[in-house]
């Protein structure tokens, strides 16, 4: 069960973080939420694609770590392989909550820092401090802050791709499947990719909105990424 509360330096001043990789920390998952601004360091790495979440109806992309659920091809003994983790894993245990502020006698809404203080990472004894031991952050909450504003303007960013890539019937749903080396066979489904066929007939002038909204490139990334299709299966393959 997770818990998340409001993260302060007084209940939370000795609360740890722990860093490192591991399935007992909760890495082993086969996919993340992942967004646009972040699809160059992903590509490199993962095969991206689309998601439809059945409660939502709501498309988002995500990365491929694995062909099945709780299998995070990426994970050893000795970690986590790839040189790049996805943000949206990364900021485990953290997330964004938003918190009302009077100021001058007029409420807003200010983004502040939540804590699952039942999430496995987070220890009293071991880790990472988040607090100085006379108050203030340490660099591990600042770079965690720091995150947490790139996830968020990210995702919002993201809902705008997603929204024109509908707009433009781009989305397509496929179904992968997967025959490994020892006979076994894997079929994903519900998931969706770039129709590249719709792709080439958009006019000129839709790819030139596309191109300034930096809608473009984060297209051509999700289709160059799904050569890693084959990096995974090889990864599948030498794992058994």
């Amino acid at each position: 069960m997770s818990q998340h509360v409001l993260l302060n330096s007084i209940d939370h001043k000795d609360l740890k973080v722990k860093t490192s990789r591991s399935a007992a920390l909760g890495d082993n998952v086969w996919f993340s939420v992942t967004f646009p601004q972040e699809f160059r360091s992903i590509q490199a790495h993962y095969p991206i694609f689309f998601h439809k979440d059945s409660a939502t109806g709501q498309f988002y992309s995500m990365a491929l770590f694995g062909f099945q659920q709780d299998e995070n091809l990426f994970l050893s003994d000795a970690g986590w392989s790839a040189s790049y983790v996805p943000l949206s894993v990364r900021r485990q245990p953290f997330l964004i909550g938003q918190q009302t502020v009077r100021e001058d006698g007029v409420e807003r809404q200010q983004r502040v820092i939540h804590i699952d203080i039942d999430h496995p990472r987070v220890s009293q004894t071991e880790g990472e401090a988040l607090f100085l031991p006379y108050g203030g952050n340490t660099p591990l909450l600042d770079e965690v802050g720091e995150m947490l504003e790139v996830i968020h303007h990210g995702l919002i960013d993201s809902q705008r791709f997603i929204d024109a890539l509908i707009e433009h019937e781009l989305l397509e749903s496929f179904t992968l499947d997967i025959e490994l080396d020892n006979g076994k066979k894997h079929q994903m489904i519900g998931f969706y990719t770039i129709n590249e066929n719709t792709l080439a007939t958009l006019s000129a002038d839709t790819l030139a909105t596309l191109h300034q909204q930096g809608y473009l490139q984060a297209i051509y990334m999700a289709l160059a990424s799904q050569s890693k299709v084959r990096d995974l299966l090889n990864l599948k393959n030498a794992q058994g």
